[in-house]
């Protein structure tokens, strides 16, 4: 049996962490005329993308309470995707909506504590998904990482993990998110999330180094680039051993792959410098919140890229 240079590795991965020892290339150049026509359309492209996207999905049948009409979950979607592209209160919105709803195509008069209590339906959420799933299209380069969600200003990065406000997500090398968890904590909810993406490789960074998920990218037909930590070895599984062997015979290739991770790290912090901090608190609004957030984000990243 070849005894396999575990140590040799280990100190390889030691040097790897000092900042001197690679230099990630230059990230994708933007196409200036493309990003301007992209920003002086983007009014009318948000709000004619809010109206078919949502009049094509298929709603929930839910009653009403008896006597009390039930608001058509369609037009509450509507109202809340304007509130997060604009940035608005849902009391801002009321008036915003005696505007923009006809144009939109919602035909009542929403007032804000109907906005409001819209965040919490399950029949909103179940529309979100429907519109956010046609909004994942993949280039097959996939990154993962985790973040908190701040809910005030002054909460670091510690205090909303113990919070337990923080998002695990997959985004491609356009930063198009592909799926994306509130729930569970970032390594196992990254054990569920490779299951519902489309990629030809992942990237993680050491926070990922698990062995039974190298192998799962492995088995769904990923290649897995997951950065390793000082006291790995290269012993293991066929998929981990291929990984970390691939690293040791020519580090630079490996690790030119790997850095595509920043795409994961610049997506969490544009998504958060536009948006702000989260405003709910029951866990279904910050559903809705995050999945209307991140289907706009993915609207605008798909514009500027397919023209």
């Amino acid at each position: 049996m070849t005894k396999l240079p575990n140590e040799e590795f280990r100190q390889m991965v030691c040097l790897m962490r000092e900042k001197e020892f690679y230099e990630p290339e230059e990230i994708r150049p933007i196409d200036w005329p493309k990003y301007n026509l992209a920003q002086i359309n983007d009014a009318k492209d948000t709000l004619n993308f809010i109206r078919t996207q949502v009049d094509e999905t298929e709603a929930l049948l839910l009653k009403g309470k008896a006597g009390k009409p039930l608001t058509n979950p369609k037009s509450l979607v509507k109202s809340i995707l304007i509130c997060e592209a604009l940035g608005l209160t849902e009391r801002n919105a009321q008036g915003w909506l005696e505007i923009l709803g006809p144009f939109v195509g919602i035909d009542e008069n929403l007032d804000d504590r109907t906005i409001g209590d819209a965040y919490d339906k399950v029949e909103v959420v179940h529309l979100l998904k429907q519109i956010f799933e046609k909004t994942k299209d993949s280039d097959g380069i996939l990154s993962g990482d985790g973040t908190g969600l701040e809910t005030s200003r002054k909460q670091n990065y510690e205090s909303y993990k113990k919070a337990g406000n923080h998002m695990t997500s997959i985004v491609d090398s356009r930063e198009v998110v592909q799926a994306f968890d509130i729930y569970e904590h970032e390594c196992k909810a990254m054990h569920k999330l490779i299951e519902n993406v489309y990629g030809n490789s992942l990237r993680l960074d050491a926070g990922f180094n698990d062995r039974k998920l190298v192998k799962k990218i492995s088995d769904i037909g990923m290649t897995p680039y997951v950065f390793p930590k000082k006291i790995n070895n290269i012993n293991g599984s066929v998929a981990w051993k291929s990984m970390y062997i691939d690293l040791f015979m020519d580090v630079m290739t490996w690790l030119t792959e790997y850095h595509q991770r920043s795409h994961s790290e610049s997506f969490h912090s544009s998504f958060k410098s536009r948006y702000g901090i989260i405003t709910k608190r029951r866990i279904t609004s910050i559903l809705c919140q995050v999945t209307a957030r991140i289907i706009l984000h993915n609207r605008r990243k798909l514009s500027y890229f397919n023209g």
